[in-house]
């Protein structure tokens, strides 16, 4: 009769285990249905095509390493990004973390290819996303180098919305495009850039 019982409840306890929601984000997917993950490159493939498609790192300013993350005009791929997570343990990349997005760049340039946020732009009104950030070391010294994956119907956006310090005051908004001295660039926007990840595949 207690083997019964232990065998019974032994069945209720995996099956409320098995039913009960995973505390961790859902996984980010490429464009084959495999999950994301940490030291691996990534296109990002933009949902609208036309004559602008991937990213890349570009100069934005009169000075050769002066370098912004900007939408190519006439096709590409763009530039391959690693993402890599607020714990750096965390092989999956997930939806809603805390992550630093990094950038291969064709740029002979002595500085990090890490993303980061600009100061306010009071010509454009806008907040532009540059190369130079820190990898890793969360907190308010680095709150402008970390970004978010969010699902956006069937596909992704960047958001910029830190939450590696809790005092901290932030804008929480969507990483879309903004055309300025004929680039698209990567800017925090109300409406979001769109796409989905395609794996590097490299020879």
């Amino acid at each position: 009769m207690k083997a019964a019982l232990l065998l019974l409840l032994l069945s209720v306890i995996t099956t409320f285990a098995n039913s009960a929601p995973s505390l961790e984000p859902e996984p980010v997917l490429d464009i084959n249905g495999k999950i994301l993950r940490t030291h691996t490159t990534y296109f990002v493939v933009p949902v609208k095509h036309g004559k602008y498609e991937g990213i890349s790192l570009e100069s934005t300013g009169n000075e050769k390493c002066q370098l912004g993350v900007v939408q190519q005009l006439y096709g590409g791929h763009g530039s391959p990004v690693a993402l890599f997570p607020v714990n750096p343990k965390k092989g999956v990349i997930r939806v809603s973390t805390d992550l630093n997005i990094a950038m291969f760049s064709t740029h002979e340039c002595d500085q990090s290819t890490v993303w980061q946020l600009e100061n306010y732009d009071s010509k454009t009104g806008k907040y532009f996303i540059k190369d130079g950030g820190v990898e890793g070391n969360p907190g308010p010294q680095t709150i402008r180098n970390w970004f978010k994956i969010e699902k956006h119907g069937r596909s992704y956006k960047f958001v910029y919305c830190p939450s590696v310090c809790s005092y901290c005051k932030v804008i929480c908004k969507d990483v879309g495009v903004y055309m300025v001295n004929g680039q698209r660039r990567l800017a925090l926007s109300d409406v979001p850039l769109v796409f989905n990840f395609r794996k590097e595949v490299t020879p």
